[in-house]
């Protein structure tokens, strides 16, 4: 299969930064067109980024000129996917321009995750959504596919492969790393050495999300904390199901859970269950193959009746950026690979 063409809106932000690192040497999509702000158009890509990510700066990304967005100089040099890392006050005006010129939207975003024809995708959790791009207008004209917040990702992977056994009712903590927050985000005066108990809109966001993509309508009790780690989000819960089941039928359950797997940011077992009891911790955000890909689950229990458990997922990739490409990527298997 030839390249596919792709844009990344924000490319020397922090979630942007992480599709840089992912699609430098991806095998499906030519890195063409890095989108950034004017002051840095024309300029290199290592001299305008502050790296903030704990990995190193790919070679290839390196001298990449940053670009304009210019919906028309973007199909003149063939891009046909664009991957989102904008802010949603101005995602909510771009994307929609860029899906009404026939582009191929992949967000981060929050804007449009409520429109009832845009899918919050999750290839493992709910690939049949994708076929809602078709209520936008697909294959006629372009679409916009989004994430689910990143707090909501984690939930969504360990709970996907627990539907069958009926989900009632979750009570979810969230530990959440200050890169959710972006960057700079919060200043060390306002994290070092405290965690706040409080995250604008993050508690709704668990609430709607969960619903949408698990198709399901559960009593949902959110508390989300935002605690002093760099990459991570540490969650805690407690579900009411349906049907009696035992620790050890959840943790059969996340092993047998290998959906989508044929995608290149997949992992070949996208929840991982951890044996030791003080894991999983934020320190193993960037393990698994693809790194930051997989969701770690730990320290299933039953106590009257209730099933709890730990999970760990990364926020900037699997929660963010990866999630997106991995997105980008069911599409083309579903759509393009005919």
């Amino acid at each position: 299969m030839e390249k596919i063409k792709v844009a990344v809106m924000g490319a020397t932000g922090a979630v942007g930064q992480v599709f840089m690192w992912m699609l430098a040497d991806h095998p499906w999509f030519d890195l063409a067109y890095p989108i950034a702000s004017d002051a840095r158009i024309g300029k290199t890509y290592a001299s305008q980024v502050h790296w903030v990510i704990p990995v190193e700066m790919p070679e290839a990304i390196k001298e990449k000129t940053l670009k304009k967005l210019d919906a028309d100089q973007m199909k003149a040099e063939g891009v046909q996917i664009v991957f989102s890392g904008l802010p949603a006050d101005i995602a909510n005006e771009v994307e929609p321009m860029l899906r009404s010129k026939g582009f191929y939207v992949f967000s981060n975003a929050a804007s449009m995750r409520y429109d009832h024809d845009v899918p919050i995708l999750i290839p493992e959790a709910n690939h049949e959504q994708l076929s809602l791009i078709e209520e936008q207008g697909y294959p006629n004209g372009g679409f916009v596919v989004t994430n689910a917040n990143c707090s909501t990702t984690g939930l969504a992977m360990a709970l996907a492969p627990l539907k069958k056994f009926g989900i009632k009712t979750i009570h979810v903590s969230t530990y959440q790393a200050v890169s959710g927050a972006g960057y700079p985000g919060l200043s060390t005066l306002d994290i070092f050495g405290t965690c706040i108990p409080y995250i604008g809109k993050e508690e709704e966001k668990i609430d709607k999300e969960i619903k949408k993509i698990l198709s399901i309508n559960p009593e949902v009790y959110p508390f989300t904390i935002r605690v002093p780690v760099i990459v991570g989000h540490l969650e805690t819960v407690w579900l009411d199901l349906e049907k009696d089941v035992e620790p050890e039928d959840v943790i059969q359950a996340w092993k047998d859970f290998k959906e989508c797997s044929d995608l290149p940011s997949t992992p070949a077992q996208p929840v991982v269950y951890c044996e030791d009891p003080t894991m999983p911790q934020q320190k193993l955000a960037f393990w698994g193959k693809p790194q930051g890909m997989v969701t770690y689950t730990g320290r299933c229990k039953k106590k009257d009746g209730k099933i709890g458990f730990v999970l760990m997922v990364n926020n900037i990739v699997k929660g963010a950026a990866g999630g997106s490409i991995q997105n980008a990527e069911a599409f083309v298997s579903k759509y393009l690979n005919k």
